[in-house]
């Protein structure tokens, strides 16, 4: 039997080694075990448990509402799994049995790999990060704006990893609409809209391509006051001296018609298969 898991990477959860889930009442339940599971193996100080549990509305009795809460969560999952240690509290579990820290190493090992030229490397473990992703990340703490973005740009960086991959191993006919749906939901990514650009290119649809980069020229100097930077400037160039024929500009707004039997775009946030 393996050990316990949490889940971090969406609504907290605990899953038994046979993989069924333990029941967890109460949100300041569900937000104790997110702030634990969060320095997992790491004692976290009574003040910062009380701090993040509660919101900045702490109760009177802080510190007796805290013991209880710890009661209450050691009868649900296991009184080991929650220590007393160094004036506070800690999640009895290595950092791998919490979603959230096994995503960061897998998402590092493929950015690695890719690093390295071995990009056939780097799609298992990226692959393996983004189907963690349960979205949104630590949806039960009270105040998660700072810390669910920090890991929000981190997935985000897995998904650009990913499709970097993937254009590098040929597989842009497969790429290409959920780039597509990336670049809708953040077109003013510049590097998401460069691998769009790639994957476009490398199906064949320079003109597409061409079309996409005007867009995206005008929509940084509406929205921005800037131009496009040197990896999209670059990308550009090499489609206008690709010799190949561009024909029309596609019409304004419209996006690639996906191949014959290609599936259609995923929604954002879902990873390449």
């Amino acid at each position: 039997m393996g050990p316990v898991r949490y889940r971090i990477l969406g609504t907290t959860q605990v899953l038994r080694p046979d993989g069924t889930a333990v029941p967890l009442g109460g949100a300041r339940l569900r937000a104790l075990l997110t702030v634990l599971a969060l320095r997992a193996g790491r004692a976290v100080p009574a003040g910062l448990l009380v701090e993040e549990v509660w919101g900045g509305d702490p109760p009177a009795d802080a510190t007796g509402a805290l013991q209880a809460l710890v009661g209450r969560l050691r009868r649900a999952i296991g009184a080991q799994a929650v220590a007393s240690a160094d004036g506070g509290y800690r999640l009895t579990a290595a950092p791998d049995d919490v979603d959230l820290h096994r995503f960061d190493r897998l998402v590092g090992e493929g950015a690695r790999a890719l690093a390295d030229g071995d990009p056939a490397k780097a799609a298992g473990p990226l692959d393996d990060a983004l189907a963690l992703w349960r979205g949104p990340a630590l949806a039960d703490l009270p105040d998660r704006t700072a810390e669910a973005a920090r890991w929000e740009t981190r997935h985000l960086d897995a998904l650009r990893a990913r499709h970097t991959a993937a254009l590098d191993l040929g597989e842009a006919e497969r790429s290409l609409p959920e780039l597509t749906a990336l670049c809708d939901a953040r077109p003013l990514d510049e590097p998401l809209q460069a691998l769009r650009l790639r994957a476009l290119r490398d199906t064949g649809r320079t003109a597409e391509a061409l079309a996409a980069y005007a867009s995206v020229r005008h929509l940084l100097a509406d929205r921005l006051g800037t131009d496009p930077g040197p990896g999209l400037r670059a990308l550009h160039g090499e489609l206008l001296a690709s010799g190949e024929p561009v024909g029309p500009p596609a019409p304004s707004g419209s996006r690639p018609a996906p191949a014959e039997g290609a599936a259609p775009p995923a929604s954002p946030g879902s990873r390449p298969r």
